[in-house]
């Protein structure tokens, strides 16, 4: 099944692409690589949620706004190439604006992973980071990048 035939079959919309908040493009291919920029979670362009994991955003909301920036971000791999090019994913990376004593960036990064798998199945199995920060752009909660693989 496509990914396109999926997003459909999950009841899922890929968002428009976000306009860059300064000097960059939202992906950029390079051989049968697609990197993307990091991905805030836009809602109709704005901010869906600022805020610290661990002090004021739940563990639970990360993980929803880390599905949201997945989306933004295989929005921007769609506009560069077409999501139905993606053979695989090969490396996200989840950045988490946490209070310091929050320790469960993992689970928010898992937000992405789950959803990753939800429409790639085995192609959508990847490397990972899950960096906690102090904080991120906007001060959103959650922050990702991909790397996917295409045709």
């Amino acid at each position: 099944m496509s990914a396109r035939a999926r997003l459909q079959e999950l009841g899922i919309t890929l968002p428009e692409v976000a306009t860059p908040a300064g000097s960059y493009i939202p992906a950029r291919r390079t051989g049968d690589l697609v990197f993307t920029a990091g991905q805030v979670p836009f809602v109709d362009g704005k901010v869906a949620a600022t805020g610290k994991v661990g002090a004021g955003v739940t563990p639970e909301q990360a993980y929803d706004l880390a599905r949201i920036c997945t989306l933004n971000a295989l929005a921007a791999v769609d506009g560069l190439v077409g999501l139905d090019a993606v053979t695989g994913v090969v490396k996200v990376v989840g950045f988490v604006a946490s209070d310091p004593s929050f320790t469960g960036q993992p689970g928010v990064v898992n937000g992405a992973s789950d959803l990753l798998g939800e429409i790639f199945g085995d192609a959508g199995r990847h490397a990972r980071s899950a960096v906690g920060v102090a904080v991120l752009p906007l001060d959103v909660p959650v922050e990702v990048e991909l790397v996917v693989e295409v045709r």
